[in-house]
């Protein structure tokens, strides 16, 4: 338990990810000795954003309002939906402009040995998403790691049983590298998903 009002700042500034006692205290420092008013901006945004930001009703996003702007947009392609763990890897897709469809955040990835189960995600809200008939595709968008590929795998199983057409990111060398210095499973999957 911190002791006092700077060691309360430390202890909550390290509870970011990455964020040890080191950076944590520089933070601290900085912004009470150099930006008290950034300080003050910074405590006002964090509370204006715990107590007005919710889930989406249809695709689980962050957002101020009961529906998102991207759920609301009539010129989206309701036939496609993608699934991500994050609202960051929703922003990541969004910022490549070449997907027009909707979303689905899972919040989550399933992660046994954290005893992060289907139930602790979102998954259950996608089966429900789903069930109108409208979502045609469902483009699996985890992240390529190992909770990432179990979490597609389960996801993809219970789609492709409700009849749904599954499809996954493809894997491969991205552009502009050189490989030598590829990691061999990225070769190895560039190499079997190559079309």
């Amino acid at each position: 338990m911190p002791h006092n009002a700077l060691d309360a700042l430390i202890e909550a500034l390290r509870r970011l990810p990455g964020v040890g006692v080191k950076s944590a205290s520089r933070m601290a420092y900085h912004l009470l000795q150099h930006d008290p008013a950034g300080a003050r901006q910074l405590a006002q945004a964090l509370t204006h954003a715990v107590d007005s930001v919710r889930h989406c009703a249809l695709c689980h996003t962050f957002t101020e309002h009961d529906i998102c702007t991207t759920c609301q947009d009539a010129a989206r392609d309701r036939s496609k939906l993608c699934v991500v763990e994050t609202p960051a890897d929703q922003s990541a897709v969004e910022r490549t402009l070449s997907y027009k469809g909707l979303y689905f955040v899972l919040m989550g990835k399933l992660s046994p040995l954290d005893g992060v189960g289907v139930h602790d995600i979102g998954i259950n809200r996608l089966l429900q998403r789903v069930e109108n008939g409208e979502v045609q595709e469902v483009i699996l968008a985890t992240n390529f790691t190992a909770n990432g590929e179990m979490t597609a795998h389960v996801i993809g199983e219970q789609l492709r049983a409700r009849g749904l057409r599954v499809t996954r990111l493809a894997r491969g060398v991205p552009l502009g590298s050189e490989l030598e210095y590829v990691d061999l499973g990225t070769i190895a999957h560039a190499l079997h998903d190559r079309r």
